[in-house]
């Protein structure tokens, strides 16, 4: 499996949970309740999984071997990967005050939650179409099979040390209920 189909497997992961916040921001917008611990659940893939893990894999060794392929970061596509990748941070983070902030009576509260997680998942799955579509593409292109072994190895180590053995399987766990929780 080369790198870039690493990541477009996890992009698959990703759009799991984007349509289960989906599900969830739907509910919310009708003013029904949404399980604490379900919330706290997709917080965790959000900040770990997509950022520590995914985010980390293309910021640390993805877009320099790019860069070092020729692909400008300044005014070029990594430098717009890297702005997304902070917005998404920031939405996170309001993200977590939002959703501590939810209980009985909060309708405002609610609809704040709402639309960070409309926002949010606009910006993933554009995001996610750049890479897979322009990104990707141009690593396909630019860097050879060496390279690319080299950032397999890079992408399995990461894990091991930013996540831990098991996580990855322990999130696609949690996608799995959450998916027949909010989309069956």
């Amino acid at each position: 499996m080369k790198a870039t189909d690493e990541l477009k497997a996890e992009h698959e992961g990703i759009g799991v949970m984007l349509r289960v916040l989906e599900a969830v921001a739907e509910r919310l917008g009708e003013g029904e309740a949404v399980d604490g611990g379900d919330l706290e659940g997709m917080l965790e893939f959000l900040t770990v999984f997509v950022d520590r893990c995914h985010h980390g894999k293309e910021e640390d060794f993805l877009f320099p071997a790019l860069e070092q392929a020729g692909v400008a970061r300044e005014n070029g596509p990594i430098g717009v990967m890297l702005v997304e990748h902070e917005e998404g941070r920031r939405l996170v983070a309001r993200l977590r005050e939002a959703f501590a902030g939810l209980g009985p009576g909060n309708a405002a509260g609610a609809e704040s939650a709402r639309r960070l997680l409309e926002a949010y998942v606009t910006l993933l799955f554009g995001h996610m179409a750049k890479e897979n579509e322009v990104l990707f593409v141009m690593a396909d292109a630019r860097l050879d099979s060496d390279r690319d072994g080299e950032l397999v190895a890079a992408f399995e180590k990461l894990e091991r040390e930013r996540i831990g053995a098991g996580r990855h399987e322990a999130f696609h766990a949690l996608l799995g209920r959450l998916e027949e929780e909010y989309l069956f």
